[in-house]
């Protein structure tokens, strides 16, 4: 049985759990009588391909400017944000370090959670005022109780809250489940084994899973009592790097891990890559090894810009929903700019820039406020003109009409 088919027994009636150990626990059934490193959200963490992944995806969200915008005669028209999309988490948390606390959760469990403390006095879809200050929770601090896909209650350190009272996003979602899954918990094989391939290094290197070296001597048996005082003898002599002085009878053979050391740096190699996948983040982009592949960019900003399409943008899309729901009243709408993601080089700006302004689509006086810069003034325009010019438009010819006055 899948874990998804166990998830959805779970909530045909009413049940308790845990978003993220649970999950968890849940993705490790059947696995019985392994012993190695506990992946946890936490523990996850400790591989660096995990945070790299979570980091970037999280970067680059909280990022993105976040606009507010209403269709006034069929032209979308910016307006004010409310505070809730500026300082979120009152002042001592601005908007940016919010998005990326929620990014974070999300990316990892699938979920994030925050109180509703404060609400503003505009009715939202539900009839109470909407959010106006959402102060996010731990993860593990957070239990549910729901009945199918609905949430009945909410637990957050041992006080329950109604489902109004509290802020929840969810990403990697199934039908008929009321929480997003956990990319950690179906990830756990793969973290696992990267993981418990460190510890094993770790163990291997320090000499504490099997000896560094044997210290034999040729030419006799020697009972415990003498092999325990050469053996103390020689940890004496080369512990701070000192000489080891012994005669013909002694024979001193490191201990070599070649074969474990190959399979310890394919194993880092594989679950690299691995993990990536899991946690929506191409290989290249965490410096992760990539073989096989063949696909180039002419410049970075394709790069960004495959990104965004393939792993980036359904997540901003959701969110922008959901902010748009939630944060927002009657027509208006939340977009987030992830034009900050596809900025090009200089070179490459003002030939598009300058390519749009030939063909019309762009005024000379937007192209300047895309630099913030005001409009040109008169006198700029005549100090063109006399270096290029004058901008007045040459006429052009006519055809003669026949039997018409000169």
């Amino acid at each position: 049985m899948g874990v998804g088919e166990r998830l959805r027994q779970m909530f045909t009636r009413d049940a308790n759990i845990t978003s993220a150990e649970d999950l968890l626990a849940l993705a490790r059934a059947g696995r019985t009588g392994k012993k190695g490193v506990h992946v946890s959200n936490d523990s996850a963490l400790r591989h660096s391909a995990v945070w790299a992944c979570l980091r970037l995806r999280a970067d680059l969200v909280s990022s993105f400017p976040i606009d507010v915008f209403r269709y006034v005669d069929g032209i979308q028209v910016e307006v004010p944000k409310p505070p809730v999309l500026v300082t979120p988490g009152g002042l001592e948390v601005g908007i940016k370090e919010w998005m990326y606390s929620t990014e974070f959760d999300l990316d990892r469990a699938g979920n994030c959670f925050g109180i509703i403390t404060e609400r503003t006095g505009v009715v939202g879809p539900d009839g109470r005022g909407l959010p106006g200050r959402v102060e996010l929770v731990e993860l593990g601090a957070v239990s549910v109780r729901a009945n199918g896909s609905t949430i009945k209650k909410f637990t957050i350190n041992g006080k329950q809250y109604e489902p109004w009272e509290i802020w929840h996003e969810k990403q990697y979602t199934v039908a008929g489940f009321p929480l997003g899954l956990s990319p950690v918990a179906y990830a756990a094989w793969s973290i696992e084994e990267s993981l418990n391939a460190q510890q094993f290094a770790r163990d291997w290197f320090a000499g504490g899973a099997v000896p560094s070296g044997t210290l034999k001597n040729t030419r006799k048996t020697i009972d415990k009592k003498q092999a325990r005082e050469v053996k103390d003898g020689f940890r004496a002599a080369v512990s701070n790097g000192d000489l080891f002085v012994h005669g013909e009878d002694w024979e001193y053979k490191p201990v070599q891990a070649v074969a474990q050391q190959a399979q310890f740096i394919e194993a880092r190699q594989y679950g690299l890559g691995d993990i990536a996948r899991f946690f929506g983040c191409p290989g290249d982009l965490i410096d992760a090894a990539v073989s096989g592949s063949s696909v180039t960019y002419a410049n970075i900003s394709q790069r960004n810009l495959q990104f965004l399409i393939m792993n980036l943008g359904p997540a901003v899309g959701r969110r922008e929903d959901t902010f748009s729901r939630k944060l927002v009243s009657g027509p208006r709408f939340v977009k987030l700019n992830t034009d900050a993601l596809l900025r090009m080089d200089p070179e490459a700006r003002a030939r598009t820039i300058g390519q749009r302004i030939t063909n019309r689509t762009l005024a000379p006086s937007e192209a300047r406020a895309l630099d913030n810069l005001p409009p040109f003034t008169e006198d700029q325009l005549a100090e063109f003109d006399r270096l290029f010019g004058s901008r007045s438009v040459p006429a052009q010819p006519t055809t003669a009409v026949p039997g018409a006055t000169p």
